[in-house]
């Protein structure tokens, strides 16, 4: 017998009980939880947001859709960045005033050549606000693995469209079926002796620019 007809028959004892006609999961579990935790505005909303982003170590900056050229261009000088990526559908204007070298996403792009890149900028899926969350969900101004490589990820959220107070709220925006990159400040890990390391399975760095008036 397989390891494979092994798991398969625990999984079959274990449903052995369950009646035929018994409601499937999506539906027998209760969904009268809190979506939330106490009102707020939307300005105390994105305000949160940009309070735990900022706990969580990433680096945020606020602009208006005018603006954002000239930020993302200021944040990309200040980094020393030379080679940028950015997904195949970033929105026209976004890297307008950008001095580095721009690298589109491509499946041809290797993991080395990935880690070679200075940086990248993208947009996001949702912004949650009670966990200071991005999240990434693959679209064509988002991109995917080019999140994961490089050591400087730069995010624009659009404020408050992408805003949401808590994870019930940003689930019900999301798709499952889409691969979804959920990022909680600079890829960080303390697995060895406890000490906080950055960087090793993803950005060392996050910024987060909160752009408004779109």
């Amino acid at each position: 017998m397989s390891s494979r007809d092994r798991i398969l028959g625990r999984v079959r004892r274990a449903l052995a009980d369950v009646p035929a006609g018994d409601a499937p999961y999506e539906s027998a579990v209760d969904r009268g939880y809190a979506r939330g935790h106490g009102v707020r505005s939307t300005e105390e909303t994105v305000d949160l947001l940009a309070e735990n982003l900022a706990d969580y170590r990433a680096i945020v900056h606020r602009a208006t859709r005018e603006e954002l050229p000239t930020t993302l261009m200021r944040l990309l000088a200040e980094s020393g960045a030379q080679t940028v990526l950015v997904p195949p559908q970033l929105p026209h204007g976004w890297m307008a005033e950008a001095d580095p070298v721009l690298l589109h996403d491509r499946a041809a792009l290797t993991t080395e050549q990935l880690d070679r890149v200075d940086g990248v900028v993208t947009g996001c899926a949702v912004a949650i606000a009670e966990t200071g969350t991005l999240v990434l969900d693959g679209s064509p101004d988002q991109g995917r693995r080019i999140t994961l490589v490089p050591d400087h990820h730069i995010c624009v959220v659009r404020v408050p469209d992408q805003v949401v107070s808590s994870v019930p709220q940003a689930l019900e925006r999301l798709d499952p079926a889409r691969p979804l990159t959920w990022i909680s400040g600079p890829s960080a890990t303390s697995d060895i002796e406890l000490d906080r390391v950055e960087g090793v399975h993803g950005p060392r760095t996050l910024e987060v620019v909160l752009m408004s008036g779109e």
